[in-house]
């Protein structure tokens, strides 16, 4: 048998976590369905509508109630529900189809009841004037 240069064997004994490693890191999380670009949009909202707490105890948080969600409502549950609670909110005549169908302010009141128990569970503070 030839001999190994140590530099060689190290290698060899590494490739097999490398391999690994790169496999993990390519599969999503189990359980993790919202895609990044989704979250960082939420978090960043959620920091934005709760200013004068600190940067990084917002920041988890926020994260603390992206998860919270997460938990409760399938990626394409939570996307339905968040785009028709921001539409509602669009003045004039495009906003009223969402303001104004019973099934619409329902989907509304479910996506602002999860948020409020998902703040309510990462022990958000009060929003200065409401």
């Amino acid at each position: 048998m030839i001999p190994m240069r140590p530099a060689r064997a190290l290698l060899l004994l590494a490739l097999p976590a490398f391999a690994f490693a790169q496999e993990a890191a390519s599969a999503p999380a189990a359980g993790n369905d919202y895609p990044t670009s989704e979250r960082v949009v939420y978090v960043e909202a959620c920091m934005r509508d709760h200013p004068g707490s600190g940067h990084y105890e917002m920041l988890n948080k926020c994260s603390c109630a992206l998860d919270y969600i997460r938990a409760k409502v399938s990626f394409d549950d939570y996307d339905t529900l968040s785009t028709v609670a921001n539409a509602a909110t669009i003045g004039g005549e495009r906003g009223s189809e969402f303001r104004d169908a019973p099934a619409m302010q329902d989907k509304v009141k479910q996506f602002r009841k999860l948020q409020a128990d998902a703040q309510k569970s990462c022990m958000f503070p009060p929003v200065p004037g409401k």
